[in-house]
């Protein structure tokens, strides 16, 4: 069954209108065809037949698909980055158009590459196989992004997917995922690469998790959803939290290290899991960088406005334990900015001010366009704190420095997946710099930025040549 496009998004523009105005959203699921299913057994099943002709396919068809992914997001990227916003609340409409114009630097089958070994006892080659139908987890932060990354991702290599969005996404994931099997299917010829749920819940991820039909787990979110994942026995690609250090010495350009905080921190109002989260300055450069920042567009408040902020911003447990306060995650600084009691006289993609080491705005992943600066006597103080503040997730830090035994000592010590020296937090993936990019970054599991072969199994094919001899 087709389903019409223009109806589907009327649709989901009749909920965000009703949303806006204050009445009730009617629960409507999306119409079932191209890819949506009303069960998860009825979406693995599909996806279990794709993934048979994808299997069989070459490599250039598959690169076909990759690039009907990449063209159906630039195409779409305004129309599709208007819907997620109005679904999810989260972000800005002209940073998740860049997100899905971006989808052109993920790897497809430029990364499907095998190796061989001869001699004179014959031939090895080692080549990289599918799993088969791999369930993956969809955050509401990027929802069409990651999964139009990892759809590049898993069709390079063999594989069809059955997709679990995230709720606060859902819509806006299955119409990207028709877009993206219709298109498909009019210049392949094959059905349902990728599949999804009409309703998508907490069960029906578990039962993906659990479904004998699935080979491989994929899941993009907090650490609630990655051990949930991880009680069913199968492999687990698990992409975690993170909380950025940022870590400015003195010899830094801060000019530099200021317009770059604030293109990383301030894109989509922070919920990159890469951003720039906190940042740790020393003493000596500390005002000549706070400066730097003011001059680079970033607006400072004062202690009393983030106190203020900090009690909007999280909620507290009576021992003091703070939560963020999922009310203000991924919004414009301009509620943060009511919230903190002031008012923008000028558009600004950043709020920051000083705190202390210890403050919730340091050591919580909060996700809003607000960095807390800390003043450090040394580097090796900042680097400490740096490693306190990241929790040992080994997601990502920066460091602004033009010294080659602190850039060294930092990236020693933090450990971490993406590290990123001179340049804003995108960097580490691609952008602006060389190298590729990736809306899942396995850390807890240890892949890194995912690319097709994180998707496939190795498999050694031996040939021999020679007689056979004991050795």
């Amino acid at each position: 069954m087709v389903v019409d496009r223009e109806e589907l998004i009327a649709r989901i523009t009749r909920e965000v209108v009703a949303r806006l105005a204050g009445e009730p959203a009617a629960a409507a699921r999306p119409a079932p065809g191209d890819g949506v299913f009303a069960t998860v057994d009825e979406a693995v099943a599909a996806a279990g037949v794709a993934q048979k002709r994808v299997a069989a396919m070459s490599l250039a068809d598959r690169g076909r698909m990759c690039a009907i992914v990449r063209r159906v997001c630039a195409d779409n990227a305004p129309e599709l980055a208007r819907i997620e916003l109005a679904e999810t609340g989260l972000g800005r409409v002209d940073h998740k158009i860049v997100k899905l114009q971006n989808i052109r630097y993920i790897l497809g089958t430029e990364a499907m590459t095998s190796q061989a070994m001869s001699d004179s006892t014959g031939l090895c080659v080692i080549e990289h196989a599918p799993w088969g139908v791999i369930g993956m987890v969809l955050p509401a932060t990027h929802c069409v992004p990651t999964l139009a990354s990892n759809a590049i991702n898993i069709l390079a290599a063999g594989n069809t997917a059955v997709f679990s969005p995230h709720p606060a996404g859902a819509k806006v994931t299955a119409l990207g995922l028709q877009m993206f099997n219709r298109e498909i299917e009019r210049e392949l010829g094959v059905a349902n690469v990728l599949t999804t749920m009409a309703e998508p819940t907490i069960q029906a991820a578990e039962e993906i998790f659990a479904h004998p039909g699935v080979a491989l787990l994929c899941v993009t979110g907090g650490p609630g959803v990655v051990k949930a994942a991880s009680r069913f026995g199968k492999r687990v690609i698990a992409a975690g939290p993170g909380n950025p250090p940022v870590v400015v010495d003195e010899t830094a350009d801060l000019d530099l290290a200021a317009s770059s905080i604030i293109l990383g921190a301030g894109f989509d109002n922070n919920i990159l899991c890469i951003a720039e989260k906190e940042i740790f300055v020393l003493e000596r450069v500390a005002d000549a960088f706070i400066d730097a920042m003011r001059r680079a567009g970033a607006l400072e408040l004062d202690r009393g406005a983030i106190d203020r902020l900090t009690k909007a911003a999280f909620r507290f447990d009576p021992d003091g334990t703070p939560h963020v306060n999922k009310d203000y995650v991924g919004k414009d600084t301009a509620v943060l900015a009511r919230a903190a009691g002031i008012s923008l006289l000028s558009p600004t993609d950043l709020l920051f001010g000083e705190t202390e080491e210890n403050h919730p705005f340091v050591q919580e992943e909060q996700m809003m366009p607000f960095l807390p600066v800390v003043r450090f006597a040394d580097v090796d103080a900042a680097i400490a704190a740096s490693v306190k503040a990241e929790h040992g997730y080994r997601h990502t830090a920066i460091i602004h420095s033009r010294n080659v035994e602190n850039v060294t000592k930092m990236g020693r010590a933090m450990n971490c997946t993406l590290f990123v020296q001179n340049a804003p937090c995108y960097g580490s993936l691609g952008i602006g710099s060389p190298g590729y990019s990736s809306h899942s970054i396995a850390t807890p599991t240890g892949e890194g930025v995912t690319t097709p072969l994180t998707f496939t199994r190795e498999r050694r094919i031996v040939m021999g040549g020679g007689a056979l001899r004991v050795v």
